[in-house]
């Protein structure tokens, strides 16, 4: 019984090898990406108005802060969705 199980596992080990050395899968082609359009809103500009909506789901409207101090708006990109 020995004497066929070392060479019947040594068939399996190469065999395994040789499908381990296979040909490598193509790369899938990547599309051609075209150039990032100019930005419509240069340094120093006034930004257009916009709506966004805060924690509590209330609208506020970039117009409502004009004249007073400056505004910080922060976007965190997959905040609280666990992804």
């Amino acid at each position: 019984m020995r004497n066929v199980f070392i060479p019947m596992l040594l068939a399996m080990a190469l065999a395994g090898s040789a499908f381990s050395q296979a040909a490598p899968a193509a790369k899938p082609a990547v599309p051609k990406q075209e150039p990032a359009p100019e930005p419509k809103v240069k340094v120093g500009d006034m930004a257009p108005d916009f709506t966004l909506r805060d924690q509590n789901r209330k609208e506020v409207k970039l117009s409502d802060f004009r004249g007073k101090n400056n505004v910080v708006v922060a976007f965190f990109v997959f905040a609280f969705t666990g992804g």
